[in-house]
């Protein structure tokens, strides 16, 4: 059915105005001001912690725990050899330094620990910095005619 004049209408819930709790028995919400009858929630000042189950032990305490997190973990961005060779055919790069990966869409973060791996073909010579590299990823870039520069980390 085409639009015109005769069947346009409002989006849903455009013309509905705000509930105004607590103006008195005129509003259509007096007296309990939509809480109910006594009861915790009908209280002033009540508010319940994420997960309160009224007292049932909750969800998160019943399940089992299991292993532990370690804080001290590095997380890197793994970044395939076929995607730094997609952007060096695209763009025509022929160094990529830490800054330059956030920029050609390779990482998320100018932050982002980059580790380089070795899925794909370099056709290209490429001079890549990364903190860290796969050992085959050493061997397919020098293979290509680039150089593969590894930063220190402040790992122990």
């Amino acid at each position: 059915m085409a639009k015109n004049l005769s069947n346009l209408r409002a989006p849903k819930r455009a013309n509905v105005e705000r509930k105004r709790v607590g103006r008195g028995m005129g509003s259509g919400m007096g007296k309990t001001s939509t809480r109910g009858h006594k009861g915790q929630g009908s209280r002033s000042g009540s508010s319940l912690m994420r997960g309160f189950e009224g007292g049932q032990m909750p969800l998160h305490r019943r399940l089992p725990k299991r292993g532990f997190t370690n804080v001290f973990r590095i997380e890197y961005t793994a970044i395939n050899l076929n995607r730094i060779a997609q952007v060096v055919a695209e763009k025509g790069v022929s160094t990529i330094t830490l800054e330059d990966y956030r920029p050609l869409g390779l990482a998320a973060s100018r932050k982002a620990m980059i580790k380089i791996l070795a899925n794909g073909e370099l056709t290209a010579p490429v001079t890549i910095t990364a903190h860290k590299f796969s050992k085959a990823a050493i061997e397919k870039i020098e293979k290509a005619g680039g150089k593969a520069i590894a930063l220190a980390t402040a790992e122990a």
